[in-house]
């Protein structure tokens, strides 16, 4: 009869797809962070705030101040909608992934 792989191993798992979705999300906020004060010429806290703002899709804060700010924008927009989903999705796969051996282990008995 087949078994469900050890808490331990899935704890582990979980924890190295927590760690990944971290460090995608905070590069994702470093390279927003850096748009912003570059092409936006804003400080440190008001890059992260529109950077953050961003990344979770609540929408832009401030205005560009310029074209290469509008196109910074526009493709920091692009890319944070794909990051934050992907990093959602590789943190909550592990968890999906033992829900469906369990209901396939539930169905076989």
């Amino acid at each position: 009869m087949k078994k469900l792989p050890h808490q331990k191993h899935f704890f582990n798992k979980l924890f190295k797809n927590a760690l990944v979705a971290i460090i995608v999300i905070i590069l994702s906020l470093f390279i927003g962070i850096w748009g912003y004060m570059h092409f936006f010429n804003l400080g440190f806290v008001d890059g992260l705030y529109n950077a953050s703002m961003i990344l979770t899709g609540m929408g832009p804060v401030d205005k560009p101040i310029n074209n290469a700010g509008k196109v910074f924008a526009s493709f920091y927009a692009i890319y944070s909608g794909v990051a934050f989903l992907t990093s959602v999705a590789v943190l909550f796969s592990p968890i999906v992934h033992r829900f469906l051996h369990k209901f396939s282990l539930d169905i076989e008995e």
